[in-house]
């Protein structure tokens, strides 16, 4: 028996309708450019915020018979963490295996080791994805920000949810959830999940045993969803390549949302692209944010997108968490991969990308309504970027977990825009003036203290050379060791 994906893209090659002969190319395409095949035969239901979320994570967890891998980038000790922990805990007593894998720098201070030992004390096997070690002085900086579940082999979630009392929200204190959005997954794509939660679980430790009990996922056959999980890792880049292969393919829509937008310039370029060429380009980012520093960088980038017709509209509610895409009708993208290169490239990011017309648009009326809750954004008389007759949105607690992933995204656009200035390569954007100039005076202070106290900059740097090349040491020494 052959490969049934290869045999339909073979067949469409072979026909001589020029219809599906484009369509066997754009697979073609999205598959290399992804690193993942179209997988046919999945019922997929799309799940909206924490209330239909949590609720059918906590539903799949208890009807688990074998095992349960649970992945995600920031897991709160709050009343929400507890409940999931509470869930784990008892299928653990019931002969369940259970694998947990988090995030170092993500989790931290959202849950301490008090926690983590109960979940291992109950027999949960408990993971921490890079946390700081000595021979990787740098390796902090690649983050496991996916959010997803397995069950049994037989249902799999894809969110950009993680797992705390802000995603619940507190009605009796009048603060509304936070606005995210994930997919229950059944089929043969599960598979695809499954070994996405593997291949990570295996760099912290031994892999899953191979002959562990599994229930095989049932295909829905010709009626159900195709789809591909995208598993990204750093340096990959496959999710920015399949970004950008979209929005060029497309002909009509391209609606995006994203919680933590700092686009590239090559991305920005190529929705301005497609929006000159008349496709309906529009961006819903967070009204306010977490990290308001990051919605300070996305709006410097404004001005060029609107410039080019594309629509950008900001949450009105307390916070857009949601990485969200709908083109042309009939493709979807569902996961946590961000628009901003910390996700693209420095990070293990998961996305479920649907082709299904219904899915797709079951997606763009939930983006429709998102939009009434939102306020566009627009240019005035005199080029100014404005929203007009804004409401001023209720602050949200302040969340400092995982922020510290999220402000290296603003330092690379800070960095970005530093770039352009010294090398002169494009205009400088009102917005990001201050960032000149509060960069411009930090340096002058800087030169001024190592000028008089060379010191102040010789031990620090002494320090980083000894550490870095005791690291290099150690590692080759590992790798020669391993090969001998």
């Amino acid at each position: 028996m052959g490969d049934p994906e290869k045999t339909r893209l073979h067949s469409r090659w072979r026909s001589a309708d020029p219809v599906l002969h484009a369509q066997a190319l754009a697979d073609q395409a999205f598959s290399r450019a992804a690193g993942a095949p179209l997988v046919e035969g999945n019922r997929v239901r799309l799940l909206r915020d924490a209330a239909e979320n949590y609720p059918a994570w906590l539903a799949a967890i208890a009807a688990a018979r074998h095992y349960v891998h649970f992945e995600n980038y920031i897991v709160h000790d709050d009343l929400v963490g507890r409940m999931f922990a509470d869930a784990l805990l008892a299928k653990v007593r019931d002969g369940v295996r259970v694998r947990v894998l988090y995030d170092w720098l993500g989790g931290l201070g959202a849950a301490g080791r008090g926690y983590w030992n109960r979940l291992r004390d109950g027999g949960v096997e408990v993971r921490c994805y890079n946390p700081p070690r000595f021979d990787s002085p740098l390796g902090w900086l690649s983050r496991d920000h996916r959010k997803m579940i397995v069950v049994d082999g037989t249902v799999g979630f894809v969110t950009g949810l993680c797992v705390g009392q802000m995603w619940a929200g507190n009605p009796a204190k009048g603060i509304e959830p936070w606005r995210d959005t994930g997919v229950e997954v059944r089929g043969p794509a599960v598979t695809d999940i499954e070994r996405a939660f593997a291949r990570v679980w295996a760099l912290q430790g031994d892999p899953l045993p191979e002959m562990e009990p599994r229930t095989e996922p049932e295909s829905a056959g010709l009626d159900g969803v195709g789809m591909r999980i995208v598993a990204s890792e750093p340096s990959i880049g496959g999710t920015f390549r399949l970004d950008q292969l979209v929005v060029a393919f497309a002909r009509r829509r391209v609606w995006l949302t994203d919680a933590y937008y700092v686009g590239s310039t090559v991305y920005m370029q190529a929705l301005i692209t497609a929006a000159r060429d008349g496709v309906d380009v529009r961006l819903l980012l967070p009204g306010t944010s977490d990290v308001p520093v990051v919605s300070s960088l996305s709006r410097s980038g404004y001005r060029p997108l609107l410039e080019a017709g594309v629509r950008i509209y900001e949450w009105n509610g307390l916070m857009l968490h949601a990485k969200t895409a709908v083109v042309d009708g009939r493709w979807a993208r569902v996961g946590s991969t961000n628009l901003n290169l910390a996700s693209w490239f420095g990070n293990c990011e998961l996305d479920a990308v649907i082709e299904d017309e219904r899915f797709a648009r079951e997606m763009e009326a939930m983006y429709l309504e998102d939009l009434s809750r939102a306020t566009e954004i627009i240019l005035n008389e005199k080029s100014k970027v404005r929203a007009p007759g804004r409401p001023s949105p209720r602050r949200h607690p302040r969340q400092s977990s995982g922020s510290a992933s999220r402000a290296a995204t603003g330092a690379v656009r800070i960095s970005n825009a530093i770039g352009a200035a010294m090398a002169n390569r494009r205009r400088i954007e009102s917005p990001e003036s201050r960032l000149m100039v509060i960069a411009g005076l930090v340096l002058l202070v800087a030169a001024i203290i190592f000028g008089f106290y060379p010191q102040v900059l010789a031990y620090p740097t002494s320090i980083l050379l000894v550490w870095f090349g005791f690291a290099l040491v150690c590692r080759g020494w590992r790798a020669w060791r391993s090969r001998s």
